[in-house]
C-alpha cells in the first residue's frame, strides 16, 4: 500500500536545530510517522522532546554548538549507544549575519558559513560512514533556502552558504547513491518563526512579502512536516540530489 511507504516506524532520525520552529515542526513531523528523534541544539529541547514523547516515541538530546566540528564524533556515537542505529539525518541548524556586502566582516563570514556548510558537510559524512557501516542505507535532507535559488541583499556568507547547500547536496547523491543512500534538500520559504518576527510586525515590510507569495501567507512550521517525512521515507526513494522549494509559491512569481 501507498501509505506503507510514508511509515517511518522503528526509524531513527538525527535533527539539528530542533529546540524550535522549523527544527521543531520537521522532528515533530517525523514523530508522527513514527521515528525515533536525536535532538541536536546549543540548548536542551525540553518543548520538542515533551511533544515528542507525548506522540509516543523516544527522543533523546545532545546538547552541542556545531559551529565547530568537534561534537560531531559525540552526536554520532550518542545515537548508537541509546538508540540503537541512525536512518535519517535533517541538517538544519543554522545560523545567519546582515551587513552590507562592502562593511561585512571576515567574522561575520566564517561564522556562517562553519555552521550552515562545514558542520553541515562533516556530520553528513560522519553519518553517511555510519550507515554503511550499517549495510541500511539512509536519507539525508539538508535545509537550504530560497537565497540557494536568489542572490538576496546584505546577506553574502548566508547566501554564499546556502548556494553551497544545493551544489553539495547534488554532490553528495551523486557519491552516494551507490550506498543507498539519498541526499536531498528543502528549501522553506517565508516562514513565521522567530527569526522574521521583525521582518512580520513591520507592517510595510509584511505587506510586500505577503504581495509576492502566491499562497498569500506566511508559512508554518508544520508546512515542512508532509516534505521532510516524504523525502525521509521510501516514497522517496528515487529521488536524489533535488532541492525541494516549500514556498507558497514564491519562486514561481
Amino acid at each position: 500500500m501507498i501509505l506503507d511507504k510514508f511509515s517511518l516506524h522503528g526509524k531513527v532520525a538525527i535533527v539539528t536545530g530542533c529546540d524550535t520552529g522549523l527544527g521543531q515542526g520537521m522532528a515533530l513531523g517525523l514523530a508522527q510517522a513514527g521515528c525515533d528523534i536525536v535532538g541536536v541544539s546549543r540548548k536542551t529541547p525540553h518543548e520538542t522532546a515533551e511533544k515528542v514523547t507525548a506522540l509516543g516515541r523516544r527522543m533523546t538530546a545532545v546538547q552541542a554548538d556545531l559551529s565547530s566540528q568537534q561534537a560531531i564524533p559525540r552526536i554520532v556515537s550518542h545515537a548508537i549507544e541509546t538508540l540503537g542505529r541512525i536512518d535519517i539525518l535533517v541538517n538544519n541548524a543554522g545560523t545567519i549575519r546582515r551587513a552590507d556586502a562592502l562593511d561585512f566582516t571576515e567574522q561575520d563570514w566564517d561564522d556562517v558559513l562553519n555552521l550552515n556548510l562545514k558542520t553541515l558537510f562533516f556530520l553528513s559524512q560522519a553519518v553517511a560512514k555510519q550507515f554503511i557501516r550499517q549495510y541500511s542505507g539512509g536519507k539525508i535532507i539538508n535545509i537550504a533556502s530560497m537565497l540557494s535559488f536568489q542572490g538576496g541583499i546584505r546577506v553574502p556568507s548566508y547566501t554564499a552558504a546556502k548556494s553551497g547547500v544545493m551544489g553539495l547536496t547534488r554532490l553528495l547523491a551523486n557519491e552516494w547513491a551507490q550506498h543507498g543512500i539519498n541526499v536531498n534538500a528543502i528549501a522553506p520559504g517565508y516562514m513565521a518563526t522567530n527569526n522574521t518576527q521583525a521582518l512580520r510586525d513591520n507592517e510595510s515590510r509584511n505587506s510586500e512579502i505577503l504581495g509576492r507569495i502566491p499562497a498569500g501567507r506566511w508559512g508554518e512550521p508544520d508546512d515542512l512536516s508532509g516534505p521532510v517525512v516524504f523525502l525521509a521515507s521510501d516514497a522517496s526513494a528515487y529521488v536524489n540530489g533535488y532541492t525541494l522549494a516549500v514556498d507558497g509559491g514564491w519562486l514561481a512569481r
